[in-house]
């Protein structure tokens, strides 16, 4: 009489449960020290003797390097597993941002501030964490882990920006990014409780490489359209994260009201990155990102029209946190939809590119147009236009799964 084989038990720390706090861990901690960078515009612009630009330029360097670093890394992680691309880039973000902190020339405010550090939140991209949520669990669940672990990353952000606010006011902006550098190790741990696991998806997809993934991609409109749209939602955020504190400080307002208004930006967008991922479950993702990004440029005109008050401040970063990341799951859910997941840390990484690209232009030009005319109206505006731009051009996209992955279906 024959038996089946008894279960393999397994450890409570490769359960998909315990991969997706890891995950939703990794994308809080290394998402919120990067956001709060902007709080160190207006201190150490003034003790170092630099205008906007210099330190704007650090941070689109290092929005650039975070772009071009992540294709890279998503390859690798793809290839060889996540663990060991997520401990490499928390080492190398610790040493960027301790050297940001001791920075005292251009120079060194560039290569630490802006090449180490963008190189080490490129490999440790919250991208690179959601690819490692995604393959854990099924794809009616799919939109909704990743609204999770977009989530997680707002929190970080609630979380790091009123503190880090509070250090610099009671020990100096110096002492606060030695400790920033300093919580970025957590990750290492963390990184090896992912999966090792670099398949995932049908056996087509799995006898695919990733020479043939990309022309696939490349290949095909959606993508292409999925990846320009992108650019402006990088645009957005950057400008705003790197910009916003000292654009309400110009305003007459408080400091910490330029650190209350990011911290409520990430706390309305765990909401609305758990409603993005419920949307994109149920209807149509290339609709839901159109909506998106129409729904940022009404919310950056009401801002420049309305009286600047705290209230104004508070209710444009709460209307616009809910539209933060929220265009992460369904990004990110249209590229897993159409193409798989095998691939899907590779083909993000090259639409977050854009993203990228986009935060090179709108953190650059926000300070550059800001030291020769003294305001930040014209990026405000060209943001309206890009948004507007944005909803139209996802309108055409095909979200319809590649012919290949006709069995999974």
């Amino acid at each position: 009489m024959s038996t089946a084989p008894a279960a393999v038990p397994v450890a409570f720390w490769r359960t998909p449960l315990a991969i997706i706090l890891a995950g939703c861990v990794i994308a809080m901690v290394g998402f919120g020290v990067r956001s709060v960078f902007g709080l160190f515009l207006e201190p150490m612009t003034v003790a170092r003797g630099w205008d906007r630009e210099t330190f704007a330029l650090a941070m689109a360097i290092q929005n650039l390097l975070w772009g071009i670093g992540v294709p890279v890394a998503g390859a690798l992680a793809d290839r060889f597993g996540p663990a060991r691309v997520l401990a490499l880039g928390a080492l190398i973000y610790g040493a960027g941002v301790w050297g940001m902190a001791g920075a005292e020339s251009n120079l060194a405010l560039h290569m630490f501030g802006g090449v180490l550090t963008g190189l080490g939140v490129a490999f440790t991209a919250f991208s690179i964490a959601l690819a490692s949520i995604a393959k854990v669990v099924g794809p009616q669940r799919r939109s909704l882990a990743l609204g999770l672990g977009t989530a997680a990353g707002s929190f970080g952000q609630v979380v790091f920006s009123p503190v880090s606010q509070g250090f610099i006011a009671a020990y100096g902006w110096h002492s606060t990014l030695l400790g920033l550098a300093a919580a970025v190790l957590v990750i290492v741990p963390l990184a090896f409780l992912l999966p090792a696991d670099k398949g995932g998806g049908t056996m087509a997809a799995a006898e695919q490489t990733i020479g043939a993934a990309l022309r696939e991609a490349i290949g095909h409109s959606g993508y292409v359209l999925l990846t320009v749209g992108f650019f402006v939602c990088g645009f957005h955020v950057a400008f705003i994260t790197v910009h916003f504190p000292a654009y309400v400080k110009d305003l007459g307002l408080g400091a910490q009201v330029g650190a209350y208004a990011i911290a409520m930006v990430g706390l309305f967008n765990i909401a609305g990155s758990f409603l993005s991922g419920a949307v994109g479950q149920r209807w149509s993702k290339k609709g839901g990102l159109s909506f998106i990004y129409f729904a940022r440029a009404i919310c950056i005109s009401a801002l420049l029209l309305a009286p600047k008050t705290e209230l104004t401040i508070y209710l444009f970063a709460g209307a616009m946190g809910i539209l933060w990341l929220s265009t992460v799951p369904l990004t990110t859910g249209i590229v897993a939809q159409v193409f798989g997941v095998r691939y899907m840390a590779t083909l993000f990484g090259i639409v977050f590119f854009s993203h990228q690209l986009g935060s090179f232009l709108g953190v650059w030009l926000g300070g550059y147009l800001y030291d020769r005319n003294g305001s930040y109206d014209p990026v405000w505006w060209a943001g309206v236009v890009l948004g507007v731009a944005a909803a139209l051009i996802h309108l055409p996209i095909n979200e319809r799964p590649l012919a290949r992955l006709a069995p999974a279906r």
